[in-house]
């Protein structure tokens, strides 16, 4: 059975502290928030947030690009179903988007909570059609956090001040996590980041750094012989020592260019969903988020 259609269903514990199972639903409802989470920063953002007051579903299994989500009918009928379906809009997940619409509970893109947006490296404006990955930035997805506290505080009012509560300690997590980058990139012998696929724009635009991408916002597009001759050049004249490549890609065109510039490969997670090994380790944004800055400060030689 595809990982797409498999539905784990566990306690309510469980789906609070591990927000990023494939999915956790309540089969008959007990008082809980039924929330439905388009990806996993949503769905952890929605469990840290929620607590044991919610049941979470993540509409992305592990191991899954969320850009390739295609809806099971029984995905299809608990977002119709849910009492709150959040999403992010601008075409990064259409299949969700549609059926986000015909949703009848409270369905919220938390891109209202990012209309004023920091311009990525290279981009006129800021456009999450253009780069939804706005979550690899820590201060913008402290945002997408406070958007859910008051979605969910408006669906469950009795629970406000435990939604409150619980999106303050995990604001502060965050606002520890983006005093660590700012520490730990702010004295480098480089500032160039070339990545398996244009990721981390946003990330790049927060820390000072330019990012150089083999392809795309898309993912799976081939990258033509000429931007692979021009990366090499990049990579040979400014000094790059690392190409990084993602959990959820092929490797073999950055394991070519490292071959062929002499430099290393490392893992560089846009955090669009966990694998099945991160999940059984018990990682999360912030721990994700943390092995990132470690490769960036490896790579880019910080000290």
């Amino acid at each position: 059975m595809s990982l797409r259609i498999v539905i784990i269903r566990t306690l309510a514990i469980g789906c609070a502290i591990a927000a990023v199972v494939p999915s956790c639903t309540d089969p008959s409802p007990d008082g809980r928030l039924q929330v439905v989470a388009s990806f996993s920063p949503l769905a952890e953002a929605a469990a840290r947030v929620g607590g044991a007051s919610v049941a979470v579903t993540n509409l992305t299994a592990p191991g899954v690009e969320p850009h390739d989500l295609e809806l099971s009918p029984s995905q299809a009928a608990a977002v119709a179903e849910a009492d709150v379906v959040l999403y992010l809009g601008g075409g990064f997940q259409p299949a969700v988007e549609d059926a986000a619409a015909s949703s009848q509970g409270t369905s919220v893109d938390v891109s209202s909570a990012l209309r004023t947006l920091p311009v990525p490296a290279g981009e006129s404006e800021p456009s999450l059609t253009a780069d939804p990955h706005v979550w690899l930035d820590p201060v913008l997805y402290r945002r997408i956090v406070q958007e859910v506290e008051r979605t969910l505080a408006a669906s469950a009012p009795d629970d406000a001040a435990s939604f409150a509560a619980n999106a303050s300690a995990f604001e502060t997590r965050l606002g520890d996590l983006d005093a660590a980058y700012r520490s730990g990139l702010a004295d480098c012998d480089r500032d160039e980041i070339v990545t398996s696929h244009a990721a981390f724009g946003y990330l790049a635009a927060r820390y000072g750094l330019r990012q150089e991408a083999i392809v795309g916002l898309a993912p799976d597009v081939e990258p033509s012989p000429q931007r692979l001759a021009d990366l090499k050049a990049t990579v040979e004249r400014d000094g790059v020592t690392t190409i990084f490549t993602e959990e959820l890609l092929s490797p073999d065109v950055a394991e070519t260019i490292a071959h062929e510039t002499g430099t290393t490969i490392a893992v560089l997670s846009p955090l669009e969903s966990l694998t099945p090994d991160e999940l059984a380790s018990g990682d999360n944004y912030d721990s994700i988020m943390r092995q990132n800055l470690t490769e960036l400060e490896r790579a880019l030689g910080c000290s």
